[in-house]
């Protein structure tokens, strides 16, 4: 079976990292201070630092990592920023994140039991399970907007958290502020038994990854895919089909992954952006996804949206 069921049925991959968030939202219980009070006494609450969690060390060497502390559990409370509440789990327990400052991070690694990884990492290297990881990738996206919208953009005043983290609050003139987050399109483009890839400079040696940019104001999401296609690589493409999309907390994106038609076939790279950006054949693809390509060429890890696109074309047949 496909990793995408249909374009009305896309059901995520229990490999991609992100995009599966197990809580219901209980947007209802945002305003209510003191049902929220409550919650944070008898809940659990993940705890981040920049772009890492902090995790509990399990007993024995091969302990597992525990992402939830109990709130009298959570360490460094004087070094302790916003919270805000995810949801509920089924069985109803509130699930809280909570942001310490970026200076907290050698404090919390050197804490006895405790140690801090990047989120990233975690996925990569399939620390936590994929509920856990969706939701942190909320949490962190949350907390990300937080740290960098401390003041009114209307009048420059301080702002403050509101709606249980949902909304921030300017302290002078009362506007309201909600956490954005960055649509950015994805793509894989194809050409009969060929498609298209490119790397960055800061990608490791050997990776090639599918295009990709920020969707720009009054634009549709196709209308961005042929945009950035042609801007990084000079090919035109034609028709476009939505597959999947994965949340990106780095910092706070939606990840929105479609296959395009090329139209065209000669490559114009954009220096700026690729390092590289070349045609590969469908074999070429499955001898990278295995890592046994000739050139020592390979894609994302399975964690990624990138790689999904790529196998579900490569391995699974999913055309435009």
């Amino acid at each position: 079976m496909s990793r995408f069921v249909s374009l009305n049925e896309a059901v995520p991959p229990l490999d991609l990292g992100f995009a599966h968030f197990p809580l219901d939202r209980a947007e209802h219980h945002r305003g209510d201070e003191a049902y929220l009070a409550s919650a944070r006494a008898t809940g659990r609450t993940y705890a981040v630092v920049g772009d890492s969690v902090v995790l509990a060390k399990g007993d024995g060497p091969e302990g597992a990592l525990d992402p939830l502390f109990d709130a009298a559990r959570l360490p460094l409370k004087d070094q302790q920023r916003e919270t805000v509440f995810l949801g509920l789990t089924e069985a109803g327990e509130a699930r809280f994140c909570t942001l310490y400052d970026d200076a907290a991070a050698e404090a919390l690694a050197g804490t006895a039991g405790l140690t801090t990884i990047g989120l990233r990492q975690c996925a990569v290297d399939d620390l936590l399970p994929i509920g856990d990881l969706g939701a942190l990738a909320a949490g962190k996206a949350l907390l990300y907007w937080h740290a960098n919208h401390r003041f009114c953009s209307k009048c420059g005043a301080p702002s403050v958290l509101a709606h249980a983290g949902f909304r921030r609050d300017c302290t002078a003139c009362k506007a309201p502020h909600f956490p954005r987050t960055d649509p950015v399109v994805i793509m894989l483009a194809v050409d009969g038994e060929r498609c298209l890839m490119g790397r960055q400079p800061r990608f490791v040696p050997g990776m090639y990854s599918c295009l990709a940019g920020f969707c720009e104001p009054g634009e549709t999401i196709e209308a961005a895919v042929r945009r950035e296609v042609f801007e990084e690589a000079g090919i035109r493409t034609g028709r476009v089909r939505y597959l999947a999309s994965q949340p990106w907390p780095f910092p706070e994106s939606l990840m929105i992954g479609c296959i395009a038609e090329a139209t065209s076939t000669d490559i114009v790279r954009d220096e700026t952006e690729l390092e590289d950006v070349r045609w590969f054949t469908r074999d070429e693809v499955r001898q990278m996804i295995a890592k046994a390509h000739p050139d020592n060429v390979w894609v994302p890890a399975k964690f990624s949206l990138a790689s999904q696109l790529v196998r579900a074309w490569a391995l699974d047949g999913v055309e435009i």
